[in-house]
């Protein structure tokens, strides 16, 4: 029951009347890997009841994945692009050889994204119809990059033409947005429309496994006089995010190297956490009116510890980067098995959002679940923040943190209370103009609470328990938080 006074709780005001970002949703990414435990390490019951405990709006909630067109370094096949050639073929301005993979969807004998990838979509989309899709290349096809390959660094080959002449559809970089546009209309022919795409995953970084380089010039350029019309012609409701890189990526206001005619090209800006300062997501979320802002990748790892995953999961994202503005969420793999796997890159020590036995199909449920369902199963997609006393400069330090939304008929709220500390947190919750009604709630260590407020009926779903096997913990190298300028 409500107190005329909070006492020596602490003390969290929600204020209806200062509103902020739409909420778009949450999920992860349905990477080939992740896709091959689905379809082969599970029978399709285990499967379609996990997809439905997950992406059911009558239950989990999950609204948004992330896909990478062609593949990224978790596949559990040899690496592929869209527009492979043959031996003896140079180049391909016509995109003849432009294929998304042979065969029925989920068939033995299909390739490419029809093996794994797309099955599992469709089946999401059965069960949901409103999941957003994002897209993101790793590299570009081979043939399209100085190193001539699709591993390795590399850079789009800018500039450079190769049709017969010098028309502007000639050049790598037109023909580069053309093999978006025939993604984008390859996935509507099996029914699975793509929301939003990025540019490059990562575009600083140079690891073993498919990237390119990319610097935020080059991409703003690209992205405004190349993708962008060429979207605009067919997909003309494919919004692009700009970034889908680390922080480090931000430490230049992008106002810096990009005007206000160019910044409306993009719907916003997208980022990973991995490394970097906080306060640069400013920089991305800042800068240009109308603009969103999307958190595109982040994982935990198979050891990391109960407070560390919660400070990450619900303390830096859930509770930091809401309040920085960020309206959508895509986590790393959606599954991975008992050892951090498959990986085609030999990528060690991550682990999915949910772990899934690689001999039996049986699943454990990790604190990025928890996260993940916190968002699907109590904030509809088209709330918005408002405005909720926190206690914590960054989700992580400090005392308790919030987050509020009001519902998009405007009726209710719904929101998280979370405790970064090691001891309990009473707290006391009242409304902007409700002083006289205070209601109590102990948040756990290291733990959330979601409150409701609403006429409308809630999800009352519970999670159900996991099954249990064993989990091998790897070794992996600790990212580098070294952010010395020089």
């Amino acid at each position: 029951m409500p107190t005329a006074k909070p006492g020596s709780a602490t003390t969290v005001v929600i204020d209806p009347s200062r509103q902020y970002q739409l909420w778009e949703g949450a999920g992860a990414a349905i990477t080939d890997s992740s896709a091959s435990l689905l379809m082969n390490s599970m029978n399709a019951e285990q499967r379609h009841a996990i997809l439905e405990e997950m992406f059911s709006p009558e239950q989990g909630g999950f609204s948004s994945v992330r896909i990478s067109i062609g593949s990224c370094d978790f596949v559990s096949q040899k690496y592929y692009s869209y527009d492979d050639l043959p031996e003896g073929v140079g180049t391909d301005p016509n995109l003849d050889y432009f294929s998304i993979g042979t065969g029925e969807p989920g068939a033995p004998d299909a390739t490419k994204d029809l093996k794994n990838v797309i099955p599992v979509l469709q089946e999401i989309m059965a069960i949901n119809p409103a999941v957003k899709v994002m897209a993101s290349p790793w590299s570009p096809p081979a043939w399209m990059k100085t190193n001539r390959k699709f591993e390795g660094d590399g850079r789009l080959r800018l500039g450079e033409y190769v049709g017969n002449g010098y028309r502007r559809q000639d050049t790598v970089d037109f023909v580069y947005a053309r093999y978006f546009v025939k993604f984008i209309a390859a996935y509507a022919s099996y029914g699975i429309p793509i929301t939003s795409v990025t540019m490059q995953n990562e575009p600083s970084n140079s690891p073993q496994w498919p990237m390119a380089i990319w610097t935020p010039e080059e991409l703003t350029k690209w992205g405004s006089e190349y993708l962008r019309p060429c979207l605009d012609a067919t997909f003309p409701d494919v919004e692009i995010y700009f970034g889908d890189d680390g922080l480090r990526f931000f430490q230049r206001p992008v106002s810096d190297y990009m005007t206000p005619a160019q910044a409306e090209c993009f719907a916003g800006v997208a980022f990973h956490t991995y490394s970097g300062l906080p306060k640069w997501v400013l920089n991305g979320t800042r800068q240009f009116p109308g603009w969103k802002a999307a958190m595109s990748e982040r994982r935990c790892m198979l050891d990391e510890t109960v407070d560390e995953a919660s400070h990450v999961m619900f303390g830096e994202i859930g509770t930091g980067l809401v309040r920085n503005n960020v309206g959508l969420i895509n986590l790393w793999n959606i599954a991975l098995d008992e050892q951090g796997f498959p990986s085609y890159a030999k990528t060690r020590g991550r682990r999915g959002v949910i772990t899934i036995d690689s001999t039996t199909g049986k699943v454990k449920r990790n604190l990025e679940y928890f996260m993940l369902r916190n968002f699907g199963q109590d904030v509809r997609p088209g709330s918005r923040r408002v405005a909720s006393t926190s206690h914590t400069p960054d989700g992580r330090h400090g005392g308790l943190g919030s987050v509020a939304f009001i519902e998009p008929d405007g009726r209710g709220f719904a929101g998280f209370l979370y405790n970064p500390t090691e001891e309990p947190i009473e707290a006391a919750v009242t409304f902007a103009g409700e002083s006289a009604a205070w209601r109590h709630v102990t948040v756990p260590a290291y733990g959330t609470v979601t409150f409701h407020l609403s006429d409308s009926p809630i999800n009352t779903s519970s999670v159900p328990e996991d099954d249990d096997f064993k989990i091998t913990y790897t070794p992996h190298p600790a990212d580098d938080h070294d952010e010395r300028i020089f």
